[in-house]
């Protein structure tokens, strides 16, 4: 079995001859196996883990996502932010770190588009108001020379 996971911007994780994957999603955790049926759901922040046999195994966190199982040999995640490792203890050193990263770049972000929102607002509350008589008047949509033609 094959398993690939993948964020926007990156493949994290593409794996073959998986022997099982355990994940977990709203209802609890599942594990897959070779020839699972066509299955489809949404996971949360968790993490998913599994076993290629001969003591190999991986860890990803995903950041919520959608995984899907095709024809029983593909398992695909599709996660909206995702970090791999090898080792349970460092993925979750590193995962804290960067969810910390991306949680101010967040922030950051949305402050911007809070600022564009109320300047565009002010803009839009003097365009009002200039057009009732309460502020300077509005530039004229009408073309010089049009006004006294009706």
């Amino acid at each position: 079995m094959r398993l690939v996971v993948t964020t926007p911007t990156a493949i994290v994780a593409d794996v073959d001859h998986v022997r099982h994957i355990r994940a977990e999603d709203e209802t609890g955790a599942f594990g897959i196996m070779a020839g699972h049926a066509d299955f489809l759901t949404v996971l949360p922040i968790s993490v998913v883990t599994w076993d290629c046999g001969g003591g190999a195994e991986g860890f990803v966190l995903v950041r919520g996502g959608i995984l899907t199982v095709h024809d029983g040999t593909l398992v695909e995640i599709a996660a909206r932010g995702a970090f791999s490792r090898d080792d349970l203890a460092s993925l979750g050193r590193d995962a804290i770190r960067e969810f910390e990263r991306h949680n101010e770049m967040e922030d950051v972000s949305r402050t911007a588009d809070s600022r564009l929102h109320l300047a565009k607002m002010r803009q839009i509350e003097r365009v009002l108001a200039a057009g009732r008589g309460g502020g300077p008047a509005a530039p004229s949509l009408q073309p010089a020379g049009a006004e006294g033609d009706a």
